[in-house]
Parts: C-alpha cells; structure tokens; sequence
C-alpha cells in the first residue's frame, strides 16, 4: 500500500489548486459528523450513495487507515481520492483482497478478451496457485504487463498506435488524471509532465 500511498500523495501535490479544493470538499462530504475523521460507516454509506460499492470493501478501508486508528484523516483519504480517480480498485480474484502493492494479471483478460475483468490476482493466490482460471492462461504482473503492453503498442502501425493514444487521452481526461491542467497523455505521444 505504501507505493500507492506514495503515488497518491504525489498526484495530490501536482493537482491545481481546483482539484485540490474538490478532494478537500469530497472529504467533508464523506465526514458526515464533522469531527475531521471518516469512519467507516461514513465511509460505506458515502460510497455507496455515490455508486461505488466496490470500494466499499473493508479490506480497502483497512489499508488506507495507515495509523490503524480506525478513522481516516484527510491525507489518508487523499488515497482514496487517488484510487477513486485512477480506477485502482482492484481486488483479487481468489481472495477478495485490495491489490495494493504488485500482482498478476491474465494477458488473454487483460489485452485480448472484451469483458471489464482483467482477471487479477495477489501475489499469494498466483503463487500458491489457489485460483481457478481457464487453461491457457498466461499471467504477468503489473509491471511487465504495462512494459509488454507498450512494446506491442509501440509495433503497431502508427495510425493505430495514434487512434489507441487518443482513446488513452480520452480515459485520462475522463478520470481526471491531470497534472497542472495538463493532460498526461496527448494524442501524438506519451509524455508526463
């Protein structure tokens, strides 16, 4: 949890002040009672009015109370805020835990296959193989799967490689994913800004 932690604090740092009012705003909206703590029924109850009971999975909660207080501040919840806009709610498949730190996915699932599961799963269920999945399964963590992702987009001719990059713009911008006011991913290249 702790590289998520990192990448949401860094995020949180890059945001216009805008954004930044919005996630402070999202936070007094979830702290129903006003004491400057999110508990967990503030929590559930804001998520599901909100439509996303996914995230409403105690694990999550567990792992974004970084001081195990059983309460979540405002820099806790700028983890959430994170995930939130990311999309990085992801859970396994075998165990139902939040995938904080590395984990396996199905390529086939993840680059070939139309469904919105990519099949993913912890470290200790792939390893301990306690998942069941259909034979020709081929899995990859998450950091070889975006590398081997990249290269295969990268052979592709470049107007699809163009048409795949301006789908990619279109989810950044649609999730918020911004940095200063600036998209991170333009139609012609990757860059981060």
């Amino acid at each position: 949890m702790e590289d998520i932690r990192r990448a949401a604090e860094a995020y949180y740092e890059n945001l216009s002040d805008e954004k930044k009012r919005n996630a402070r705003f999202s936070f007094n909206e979830i702290d129903i009672d006003g004491d400057g703590r999110i508990n967990l029924h503030e929590y559930v109850e804001y998520l599901k009015k909100d439509n996303n009971t996914v995230l409403t999975h105690p694990s999550l909660f567990t792992a974004l109370d970084k001081d195990g207080d059983g309460s979540l501040d405002f820099e806790e919840t700028i983890v959430l805020y994170y995930i939130m806009q990311s999309g990085r709610a992801l859970f396994c498949k075998c165990c139902d835990t939040f995938l904080a730190d590395v984990y396996f996915s199905c390529f086939q699932c993840f680059c070939l296959d139309e469904s919105p599961s990519t099949y993913d799963l912890c470290c200790a269920c792939y390893g301990g193989k306690r998942f069941t999945h259909h034979d020709d399964a081929v899995f990859w963590d998450n950091y070889t799967l975006l590398s081997q992702s990249r290269s295969l987009a990268l052979e592709a001719p470049v107007q699809k490689r163009r048409n795949v990059l301006e789908k990619i713009g279109m989810i950044v911008q649609v999730t918020g994913m911004v940095v200063g006011g600036a998209c991170l991913v333009s139609s012609s290249s990757c860059s981060i800004m």
